[in-house]
């Protein structure tokens, strides 16, 4: 099956009722890339973790772009099976249908078989609207945090919202 695009994602958006707004920019592959574009859009922007457990389970961490956190503890907060590691490129491209520097907790459209578990950041989810890639990313797409765990239940992910452990010593 051909994995979900842009135009995919915002019809399914449109039939949940969901409004969604989004802008178009250069393609930014990393937060550090990113920073000069987000000046100019409001609320919380994020960072996405595409994870995967000593027994091949696939998590989804989405947090706050700028947001420390300690993946040597990270495993224990998530319920995950020893540590973590990230998921090649290719996993991610079969589950999410989406390229690295490109995920988004929007790629779980694309996970019909309920593989990932999807974390969001508590302090991301405090923002409004929470900006997201829209699939790829040369567009960002603003969303409120109700409706992305709407879109997420609605998938078949329903997401567990929690603090995320940042490295000892850094300030929360």
């Amino acid at each position: 099956m051909t994995a979900a695009g842009p135009d995919d994602l915002f019809a399914y958006l449109a039939d949940l009722g969901i409004p969604v707004r989004t802008v178009a920019h250069r393609p930014v592959h990393t937060v550090a890339e990113s920073r000069d574009l987000k000046a100019g859009m409001p609320g919380g922007h994020s960072k996405n973790l595409f994870l995967k457990d000593k027994r091949g389970r696939l998590f989804l961490v989405v947090a706050q772009a700028e947001a420390a956190i300690d993946l040597k503890r990270l495993h224990g907060v998530i319920g995950a099976t020893g540590r973590l590691s990230f998921g090649s490129a290719e996993l991610l491209e079969a589950v999410l249908g989406v390229k690295p520097g490109s995920v988004t907790p929007f790629g779980v459209i694309n996970d019909r078989a309920g593989a990932v578990s999807v974390v969001l950041d508590a302090a991301l989810m405090a923002r409004d609207p929470v900006n997201v890639h829209p699939l790829h990313n040369a567009a960002t797409t603003a969303i409120t945090p109700g409706d992305l765990i709407r879109f997420l239940e609605a998938t078949g992910h329903p997401p567990r919202v929690m603090a995320l452990p940042a490295p000892e010593g850094d300030p929360l």
